[in-house]
Order: C-alpha cells, then structure tokens, then sequence
C-alpha cells in the first residue's frame, strides 16, 4: 500500500505452538451468602508460580441467591464471577464457562492457548432440595474434551445435619443419574475418562462427642477421626463410590466457624467440627484389577490418563463465611489424542496501520463452520469470548467452498485506540467456543483519526442500570431475517454492543424512562414491577418483593415482544 507507506515486509505471527497442559487448580467453598473478600490471591495460589496453573475450577455454595439479588445477578454478572475474572484475567485465564443454580455456581478458566482444545462443553444441573423441587442443593456441572479426553467437574451441595449421611448418598445417586450430556461419547458423568466431585458434601464425624474432635484438632490427631468420618465409612460400602479417591485430611476441619472469626461454632447449637468441603476424583475404570477389594477396583484407563494430586488443604484466612474453603492442585499425564486446532489463524506481528489489519485462516477438513461464525479481537488479558475490542464475520461465501485459505479485514472502526498487546480469537457458533487463537501481536496505530468511543464488551459485567443486555443464551446466531444486512464487520456506527456476535438470538432488555422517544421502534413495554410481582405470583412464592421497588420508575423493552428473564431456576 504505497499510498499509506505502512506496508513492509510480512513478518508472519503463526498460531500459538501445541501447549503443554497438566496443571488443574481445584476449589470449593460454601461461601455462606457473604460477599467476595478484598483479596483473594492466595486463594487462587497466585501467589505461588503466578499463573502456571492450566485451568481453575472454582465451585460455590451458598452464593446469595435472595430474590433481589438473584435478579441482579440474572441481569449482571454476580459479584463473585466478577470478583474471579478480574483476578485471574490479567494471568492469561479466560472465563470457558459458568453454571448457576441458585446458590450453586461452577466457574471454569483455562489459560486462553488451551481453549481450541476445549470442545464439547456442555453444562447440567439438578435439584435435589424438596424432593427435586428446590435448587438449594442439587448438583451443577461441566463436562468437556481436554485434548480429546473426557473430563467431567461436578460441585455439589448435599442435605445437611449428622443423621442425614443416607440422604447424601442419595442425592448422590440421583445427581448422577439424571446428569446425561448430549453425544456419542460420555453421556453420563461417570462415562468420563476423569471426574472430579467437590462441594459441601456435609458429610459429619460420627460416635466421638465435641470434647473428642475437638482435642483431636488441637492435637493434629486426625487419623483418628477419619476413621470416624462418615464419607469415609461409606467408601466400604456404598458402591456409586467406588474407584472415587481423595487425599489425606491434613487440615482442620473446615466447618462450622464463628463468622469473622477462626473459632469453632460457640452459637447455642454448638455444631461439631466436620470436614464437609471435600475435593475427590476418579479415573474411568476398565477392568477390575486382580485380588482387588472393593476400593482397589481400579486399575487405570484406556487412554493413558494419570491424575497426580499436589496439595490438598484448607484456607484458614478466609473468615467471612462459616465453612473455609478448600483447595488442591492435580496434574494430568495423557497423550494427546487432539493436537490440531479446527481453525489456524495467521496474522503479522504487529499492526501500524489500519492496511495491516488483515487475517488469514485455514479450517480443519471436520470443522463444521456457520454463516455466524467471527474472529474478534481481544486485548491480551480478557475475561470472556465477549470481551473482545471488535470482530468481524468469518463470511462465507459461494466461492469460498473449494478454497483452503480464507482472509478477512478488520477496519478501522474495530480496532482499538492507541497501542497494545492482542490476539485473534476465532469463534464458532455451532460449538459455543473458541477454536483457533494466535499468539499475542502488536497494535500500533495512529491516534488521529480513530473514533474515541470504547469498544470493550463490558456488557458482560455492566452494572449500568439505564441500559442491560441479557448474555444467558443457547445460540448466538443472529435472527435470519438478519442476514440479508451481515457484513464483514458491525452495521453498527456507534460501536454498541446491539451489532455484536452475542446478540445472536439473544433478547435484549433496555431499561429506559418510559419516554416515547427513548426507542425508535414500537416494542412490548411491560412495567418492571409487575413483572417481579406476577412471576412471584405464578410460582406460589411467599415472597414480598419490596427491593424491586428499585424499578418502580422504569420499563423493560424488549424489540421482539417477549421478555426471557431466567430468573428462578
């Protein structure tokens, strides 16, 4: 391009080499409604190795899940999601998915080279609470191909109080039969190459009154009450546990404590010490091994997989709820059966003018590409395939079916202002993933020129109460009465998110003043309070909604005429 001179010699940025995966950071904790502490660094152990870790799995119980605030959770990314993201993003770790139940919610990060190699990501829940009524306990869960292994995380949150261990097993059981996953290959949670099962497992100390347990602990004596310890007596008998393994319980026990404090329970119920946070995972067995009793069963897998726990311990810091949380790390030792991802990106090392901004891509001869497919352009350091900077269509045309390489171009509305680290990312709407990412180039582009309006997908975690774009969708395909208007990049000239790739069949919500003028368009509008007030009123709550109150002033739009609020699960 001599016009512009930016052009130089290509000094081609090939797609990220195959990354070395192995480590998985594994955490529960019953965070008893409370708000995410200030600093939750340790936690997270980064502040040993600073981001070595491949993927998080963060599993809660107990996040407050009260009407107003479930709500606002509903609308807005909850506090704790958020509170994780941030802390994580700027290490490399990106948000893969998310799964909330009421109080149950199960977070999955992975460094971002790792995700084309992330497929198959299905979610599931299950209600146990009320005869399976009720979400206050139950089991959440997320099931994927780990580089072609099978791995399945499930948190639970069994029934609570010493005499209820049957019930446990129980709910157990019913989790595990009733999570089925779509696909030929593992549709069932133990049908996993590997499992990991974590939460507040409630599980008590029998026999032994408080002085004992209590004098055990203060003793570190606690081989004497794992032997008493009820998850571990069943272990003996009941068979949906076998081939389940757990680590040494070297730590204290991690309920129940004095809020703000690390003091055993001293309320007027006085409960005993337990061990009910618990992180176990087990290996898909294959044939029972020989002379093997009923817990040496297993005798390894088909695949080649080996599961290595590191650590294995509780966070007695952490004082704003009455459980500790608990966390370990595993390694995993397999082959690679998955090395190739489904989409090769290639691009320049660095962008100086908007002539560079040009992106080439193969796809695997077995990817199933769509008309909805994009690449977007994420600032390193971002928190969800929706935080991009800006993307463009990977169109496809007619001509485009016989060609092995495909090119797009990002102009000059979808690139960032100023200079900075990025990579491409191209997404695939029929997975519901990213299946191909380059390794971080350089932007460089001239200040002058550029639109100063922000182009950061915020809506994600956007607490602005005038306008809300609801994320919780299946499909992000947008509506084909659509298609006659899609074009390599946004129609968008304000660079609002109402153009975006996650509008796909996505309901979008605005909140507005009620004026005739606030919209262009002739949409449903429907009095938010009535709304709360007959949703209540059709689910037989006893609930008197007087926080939404909040929105007495104002109007749901929603342009397609129907509004798709999940608010209750």
């Amino acid at each position: 391009n001599s016009d512009t001179g930016c052009r130089r010699p290509l000094n081609v940025l090939y797609p990220v080499p195959l990354p070395q995966f192995d480590m998985v950071h594994i955490i529960t904790w019953n965070v008893g409604s409370a708000t995410p502490p200030d600093d939750i660094t340790s936690l997270l152990g980064l502040h040993v190795g600073d981001g070595n870790t491949d993927m998080y799995i963060i599993g809660l119980q107990e996040v407050n899940s009260m009407i107003n605030k479930r709500l606002k959770d509903v609308l807005f990314t909850d506090q704790w999601s958020e509170v994780c993201m941030e802390r994580l993003s700027p290490f490399g770790y990106v948000l893969v998915t998310s799964q909330r139940m009421q109080g149950l919610l199960l977070l999955i990060f992975a460094k971002y080279f790792h995700l084309p190699f992330l497929r198959g990501v299905q979610t599931e829940t299950t209600r146990t609470g009320l005869g399976g009524y009720w979400g206050n306990k139950g089991g959440v869960s997320a099931r994927m191909s780990v580089y072609g292994h099978t791995i399945c995380f499930l948190n639970c949150h069994l029934p609570a109080h010493m005499e209820n261990s049957d019930q446990r097993m129980e709910d157990f059981e019913s989790i595990l039969q009733q999570q089925q996953f779509e696909g030929q290959a593992a549709t069932g949670v133990l049908d996993h190459d590997v499992v990991f099962w974590f939460g507040d497992l409630n599980f008590r100390i029998d026999d032994l009154d408080m002085q004992v347990v209590k004098s055990a602990i203060d003793n570190n004596k606690f081989p004497m009450l794992w032997e008493k310890d009820q998850l571990n007596m069943a272990k003996d008998s009941e068979t949906v546990l076998e081939g389940f393994q757990e680590g040494p319980l070297k730590f204290s026990p991690t309920y129940k404590f004095d809020v703000g404090t690390n003091t055993y329970d001293t309320s007027g119920k006085k409960r005993k010490p337990a061990w009910t946070d618990r992180i176990l995972w087990r290996l898909r067995a294959t044939a029972p091994a020989l002379g093997a009793g009923k817990r040496g069963s297993i005798s390894g897998l088909t695949s080649g997989t080996k599961v290595t726990q590191h650590y294995y311990r509780s966070h007695m810091e952490y004082t704003v709820s009455d459980h500790k949380p608990v966390s370990s790390i595993f390694t995993l030792q397999f082959p690679y059966k998955v090395d190739i991802p489904l989409v090769t990106i290639i691009v320049e090392d660095e962008w100086n003018c908007v002539a560079d901004a040009i992106a080439k891509f193969k796809m695997a001869p077995n990817f199933s590409r769509s008309s909805w497919d994009w690449i977007g352009l994420y600032k390193v350091g971002f928190k969800h395939h929706k935080d991009y900077v800006g993307y463009v269509w990977a169109k496809q045309e007619e001509a485009d079916f016989h060609r092995q390489e495909h090119e797009v171009t990002f102009t000059e509305e979808e690139l960032p202002k100023g200079s900075g680290d990025f990579i491409l990312g191209y997404y695939s709407n029929n997975m519901s993933t990213i299946v191909g990412v380059t390794e971080p180039f350089q932007i460089q582009l001239p200040t002058s020129g550029l639109d100063n309006s922000s182009s950061d997908s915020s809506d994600f975690s956007s607490e602005d109460d005038s306008t809300v774009v609801l994320m919780k969708t299946r499909s992000r395909s947008p509506s084909p009465r659509k298609s006659k208007h899609r074009s390599h990049r946004s129609g968008s000239p304000n660079r609002s998110r109402s153009g975006s790739p996650a509008q796909a069949k996505i309901k979008e919500l605005k909140v507005t003043d009620g004026s005739p003028s606030s919209t262009t368009k002739t949409p449903t509008v429907v009095s938010f309070i009535t709304y709360i007030h007959y949703t209540v009123y059709f689910l037989k709550w006893k609930y008197t909604v007087s926080d939404a109150i909040l929105f007495r002033n104002s109007r749901l739009v929603c342009p397609e005429g129907l509004l798709c609020l999940e608010l209750f699960y």
